[in-house]
């Protein structure tokens, strides 16, 4: 028996698609926003000298790199309301999950791009008796920067790739309303082809970019 291939009733429900659409793109800046910020302070608490900061960061970095992301949302929606006496809503777990998990992640983005930076920048900064923070601006930041662009890039790829996995904890994004898109009109090939096609004209262009920006980094 051949399959017949059928798009017209999945047109239909473009509306909803969009509107799953539009909560994809908004976890994946929110999250990636949130997740360098949060990396950006475990990257400084590694740096910082001070055990009491330097250890308990480097825990929460391998904890969240080592277990994946779809567990660590499904616990924040379920086991952290437990823990902590409190509920979550089921947008503000996945946006917890998410941007924690991201954070492990930019946090060693971060790291690595200080590291790259050679010694001698550090101590010449430091001869010229710059304090930290204007060594930090004017020497050292500007330089990891252009190192990290494309990794940034990339793991926000992975970002977006990853809020597929909210649908789990009923957060309306594109993979969430494409089931019920499936449920509506029995469709459920056409309906994935759909949300896989949306996905790949997102993130197309930017994993052709991060590639662009680290040949460049390498040219």
């Amino acid at each position: 028996m051949t399959y017949k291939w059928d798009f017209g009733p999945i047109l239909q429900y473009w509306s909803i698609f969009r509107i799953g659409l539009e909560y994809t793109l908004g976890f994946t800046v929110a999250s990636a926003v949130v997740g360098m910020a949060v990396g950006l302070l475990l990257t400084l608490a590694r740096r910082s000298g001070w055990k009491i900061l330097s250890i308990p960061a480097g825990a929460v970095v391998e904890i969240f790199r080592c277990t994946p992301a779809l567990v660590q949302l499904v616990w924040c929606y379920y086991a952290l309301p437990v823990v902590l006496g409190l509920s979550l809503a089921p947008a503000t777990a996945a946006l917890l999950a998410l941007s924690l998990y991201g954070a492990a992640f930019y946090s060693e983005i971060f790291r690595a791009g200080l590291d790259s930076i050679d010694r001698g920048q550090w101590d010449a900064a430091a001869a010229l008796g710059m304090t930290p923070v204007t060594m930090m601006r004017r020497v050292i930041a500007p330089q990891a920067l252009r190192r990290m662009t494309a990794p940034l890039v990339s793991q926000v790829v992975l970002q977006l790739k990853n809020t597929s996995l909210i649908s789990v904890v009923t957060v309306p994004d594109l993979v969430y309303q494409g089931q019920m898109v499936a449920s509506a009109t029995y469709k459920p090939l056409e309906v994935y082809t759909t949300i896989a096609v949306i996905y790949f004209l997102i993130l197309f262009p930017l994993t052709q970019g991060a590639r662009l920006l680290e040949r460049r980094r390498h040219g």
